[in-house]
């Protein structure tokens, strides 16, 4: 009798606990302020990010600007036929897919590795000025960085200064032209997304490494584990979840490998490994009045994008990690 009464009193609790986390209008008033805050964001969201999509009906029209709506030509999917049929895209695929997994394998191990430096860091003002020197890039536009990267990068003596020091090194005995070696293009972009976003993806880690129970650390130490040890078995289990759901959200976005980078650094050399989906749909969409092949392929990244974000959400949560929902 005195265990079923105590399921009972269990099974009561969970009610209590189930009817405390309904939305009611109290805990809707209770929280006004939150939801007018969150106004403002939410009319951006459905502004900009919404109301375009009435805009993917041009990918089932012949679209023709300054022609009625109405009196548009309908294709069907014909937009679609002409894309995958396009020879060009296969490669324009493959380009935005090997420069979006650079970008995320770079990406996540590089914030990683910092992240768990900058935490050995005991002086607080070097680990202040390390963690600033490194968060800067990322405030700047693409612009101002492509042309850094391009100086940089450059033959000119006066402002190339990886040549220079190469030459220095005596590694090499003329200058080399970086940006116009279609194989190093790949790696470029690699590196520059590294030096431009590696600071501020490494905020989330300290975040996640900061609500470690120091105890688990503690006690790690009194069993004599050393630091590198601690990392291994404390530190990254810890910022397992973390890690889980950020690389769910980072397949979401497997082909947004870029375009401002791809587009000021590339040129006719290097073409064939710089032109991504984005830079396709431009050169379609601005340069040849294309809209509607355009938009098929904004369309078809979009749906291979949601595809992608779900399929690793539902892996994630059968192998038992952490998941968006």
């Amino acid at each position: 009798m005195a265990e079923i009464q105590q399921n009972i009193n269990e099974s009561k609790n969970t009610i209590k606990v189930k009817e405390k986390k309904k939305i009611t209008w109290k805990v809707i008033k209770s929280q006004r302020e939150l939801i007018f805050m969150s106004v403002p964001f939410l009319a951006y969201i459905i502004l900009f990010a919404y109301v375009p999509i009435w805009g993917w009906l041009m990918a089932f029209q012949n679209y023709r600007p300054g022609t009625s709506f109405f009196k548009q030509q309908w294709v069907g999917l014909k937009q679609f036929k002409d894309l995958f049929s396009y020879m060009g895209f296969g490669q324009v695929f493959r380009n935005t897919v090997a420069m979006s997994l650079i970008n995320l394998i770079l990406g996540f191990t590089s914030a990683i590795i910092l992240a768990l430096l900058l935490n050995e860091i005991k002086n607080r003002f070097l680990k202040r000025t390390v963690q600033t020197i490194s968060y800067l890039p990322h405030f700047l536009s693409w612009i101002i960085a492509t042309g850094i990267i391009a100086n940089v990068l450059s033959t000119d003596p006066a402002i190339g200064i990886l040549n220079n020091l190469l030459m220095k090194l005596n590694i090499i005995d003329q200058p080399i032209a970086f940006l116009s070696i279609p194989k190093l293009f790949w790696p470029i972009v690699g590196v520059a997304n590294v030096w431009k976003e590696v600071g501020w993806n490494t905020i989330i880690y300290l975040a996640a490494i900061a609500s470690i129970d120091p105890a688990l650390y503690e006690a790690a130490e009194m069993d004599g584990a050393g630091r590198f040890q601690k990392m291994i078995h404390i530190t990254l289990p810890g910022i397992k979840p973390t890690f889980m759901v950020l690389l769910i959200m980072n397949i979401g976005h497997i082909l947004d490998a870029g375009f401002e980078i791809q587009y000021f650094l590339g040129n006719g050399l290097v073409q064939d490994y710089s032109r991504t989906i984005d830079i396709f749909a431009l050169k379609y969409g601005i340069e040849q009045f294309n809209y509607s092949l355009a938009t098929a392929a904004g369309i078809f990244k979009s749906v291979v994008s949601i595809t992608l974000l779900f399929m690793a959400n539902f892996i994630a949560g059968r192998i038992g990690e952490e998941k968006l929902v």
